[in-house]
C-alpha cells in the first residue's frame, strides 16, 4: 500500500511549480470536492459542473506558474479561477442557447424544487443577480450566503482584512439591494 502524502501548501507550491504530477494528484484528491460544490451552487447542473471542474484542473496545471503566493492563498487562486470558468461557461452562448432549448423542452416539468434549501433561499433571484456585482463583491457574497463562511473567515481566506470584507459586503448588499427594486 502507498504512503499517503501531507504536503504544506509550500511544499504543494514547489512541487506544483515543477509539474511534479504525484503532487498534483494530491492536490485534486483534496481540493476537487470543495470546488465542485461550489461550481454545483453555481451552474445547478451536475454533469456541467464536473465539465467545469475537469477543465479547471487542466487549467490549474498548465497556468500553474501564473500563481503568485503573495498575493494569496493555493485555494483562493484555485477557487477564483474555478469560479471565473464556471461565470465564464454561464455567460457563453453556447450555454444560453442549450438553456434555452432544454427550458422550452421540459417548460410543463420545470415548476420549482422547493425541497432544495438553496432554491428557496434564492427565490427572489439573487444568485443571478451576482453576476452584475463587481468580482470582489460576488465572491464575498458568494461565501457568505452561498457557503457559509463568516466575514472573520473570508477575510482569512481571501487574505484581506476583515473591515476590507465588511465594506464590500455592505456595498454588494446595497447594489443587491437597487437591482431587486428595479426588477
Amino acid at each position: 500500500m502507498e504512503a499517503v502524502n501531507k504536503y504544506s501548501e509550500e511544499e504543494l507550491v514547489a512541487l506544483l511549480q515543477r509539474q511534479d504530477k504525484q503532487a498534483f494528484s494530491y492536490l485534486y484528491d483534496n481540493y476537487a470536492s470543495a470546488l465542485n460544490n461550489i461550481i454545483v451552487r453555481m451552474v445547478e447542473d451536475i454533469m456541467l459542473s464536473e465539465d467545469i471542474l475537469q477543465e479547471a484542473f487542466v487549467k490549474i496545471w498548465n497556468n500553474f506558474n501564473q500563481y503568485d503566493q503573495s498575493k494569496g492563498r493555493l485555494f483562493t487562486w484555485m477557487l477564483n479561477l474555478t469560479r471565473n470558468l464556471a461565470i465564464d461557461t454561464l455567460r457563453s452562448k453556447g450555454y444560453k442557447k442549450q438553456s434555452k432549448i432544454s427550458g422550452d423542452e421540459n417548460s410543463v416539468n420545470n415548476l420549482p424544487d422547493t425541497s432544495n434549501p438553496h432554491l428557496k433561499f434564492d427565490s427572489l433571484g439573487i444568485r443571478k443577480q451576482l453576476f452584475n456585482l463587481k468580482p470582489e463583491q460576488r465572491i464575498i457574497i458568494d461565501m457568505a450566503y452561498f457557503n457559509g463562511f463568516t466575514q472573520d473567515e473570508i477575510a482569512k481566506e481571501l487574505g484581506i482584512p476583515l473591515g476590507t470584507v465588511k465594506t464590500r459586503m455592505r456595498t454588494a448588499i446595497l447594489e443587491l439591494r437597487k437591482m431587486l427594486h428595479n426588477n
